[in-house]
C-alpha cells in the first residue's frame, strides 16, 4: 500500500486492501479488507466498499452508493448517487446467505445513473448506459441504454455518452465524437 491518495479524516480504511495513488476518498466513507482501488478513482461520501470489490482506474463512485462483496466494476465506470448493487437474490436477516453471494461484471466506461438497482449476478456490458431509477434484473449489452423498472432498452448510446440514432442502413454515428457504429445481429459495434 502506498500513500500517494487522499483519505478524509472522516473515512476508515481497513487493512489489507490496495489503494492506487490518485484516489480520493471523501468524508464518511469505509473501504474494507481486500479491496482494491484502482489509480485515480473518486470515492463520494457515505460509501462503503465491502471486501473483495475490485474498481478499475479512473471510477467515479458518487455519494452514498454501497459495493458489496461479488461486485467488480472495469476502468471508468460512473457509479451515480444511491444506486444499489444487491449480494443475494432472497435475502432473509435470520438466514446467513454469504456463500450464495453473486458476482456482477460492471463492464469499462459503463454509466449507472441515480438511484438505480442492479440484481446481483446481471452483468453490465461495456459503455452502457442505465438511466436513473432503472432496476437492472437481467444482463446489459455493451452500449446499451436502459430505463425503467424492470430495465428495458430503448436505445443505444455512444463511449461518449451520447445517444445514438441508426438510419436504414443500420450506421450510426456520436455527434460528439464522430464515431461509426454498426447495428449486426442485435447489438453495436464501433466501427472506428
Amino acid at each position: 500500500m502506498n500513500n500517494d491518495y487522499f483519505v478524509h479524516k472522516s473515512s476508515y480504511i481497513d487493512q489489507p486492501c490496495e489503494i492506487s495513488e490518485g484516489v480520493k476518498i471523501w468524508h464518511f466513507s469505509h473501504i474494507m479488507k481486500n479491496t482494491k482501488i484502482g489509480r485515480n478513482c473518486n470515492i463520494g461520501q457515505n460509501v462503503v466498499i465491502s471486501p473483495g470489490v475490485i474498481l478499475g482506474e479512473n471510477c467515479k463512485v458518487q455519494n452514498n452508493v454501497s459495493i458489496y462483496t461479488g461486485v467488480t466494476c472495469d476502468d471508468n465506470v460512473f457509479l451515480g448517487p444511491s444506486m444499489v448493487f444487491t449480494n443475494v437474490i432472497n435475502p432473509r436477516s435470520e438466514i446467513n446467505r454469504k456463500s450464495e453471494y453473486a458476482k456482477t461484471h460492471v463492464g469499462r466506461g459503463a454509466t449507472i445513473g441515480a438511484n438505480a438497482t442492479i440484481i446481483c449476478g446481471n452483468n453490465i456490458g461495456n459503455y452502457a448506459f442505465i438511466g436513473a431509477g432503472t432496476v437492472v434484473t437481467k444482463d446489459v449489452l455493451p452500449y446499451a441504454l436502459l430505463v425503467g423498472n424492470p430495465g428495458r432498452q430503448i436505445g443505444w448510446m455512444s463511449t461518449q455518452g451520447q445517444r445514438l440514432v441508426f438510419g436504414e442502413d443500420e450506421y450510426a454515428v456520436c455527434l460528439q465524437s464522430g464515431e461509426r457504429y454498426r447495428l449486426k445481429g442485435g447489438e453495436i459495434e464501433k466501427i472506428d
